[in-house]
């Protein structure tokens, strides 16, 4: 496949990165896990049950407005690559999730999960691994 970085100014996209809908998300998330791929690949990726055909390519299509996939013909069609990283759009709205919801703390975030019965003392341990890790 082309190069996609010649058709757009990624930074330009970057910027002005919007929150996506449930089910933008869903096909970014198998276009994340596709790579670079026609609607059907991204379908083929894409949990049950699965959207129709004709759903995803709307959504696809919207994607491609919003700038989070880029679109290029080849034959009949259409091949998408992702032009926002998975890794970008999450620290993206994980951090206005936080801010929103949390007051900007993530020792809150965690307790919340704590408090919830969802992070158990053993997933708390490996947090805390991790963070020792980064600070080494």
């Amino acid at each position: 496949m082309g190069n996609y970085e010649n058709f757009v100014d990624l930074r330009k996209y970057r910027s002005k990165m919007e929150k996506l809908t449930i089910q933008e998300e869903e096909a970014m998330q198998a276009a994340w896990k596709t790579g670079e791929g026609s609607v059907k690949s991204f379908l083929e990726n894409m949990t049950e049950p699965r959207p129709p055909y004709t759903t995803v390519a709307s959504t696809v299509k919207n994607l491609e407005k919003k700038g989070f996939l880029r679109g290029l013909l080849i034959g009949n069609v259409y091949f998408y690559k992702s032009l926002i990283s998975e890794e970008d759009y999450k620290k993206k709205f994980m951090s206005g999730f936080v801010k929103d919801y949390f007051d900007n703390s993530y020792k809150e975030l965690v307790n919340f999960f704590v408090e919830q019965k969802k992070l158990s003392a053993r997933e708390l341990k490996e947090i805390v691994e991790m963070i020792e890790k980064r600070n080494d």
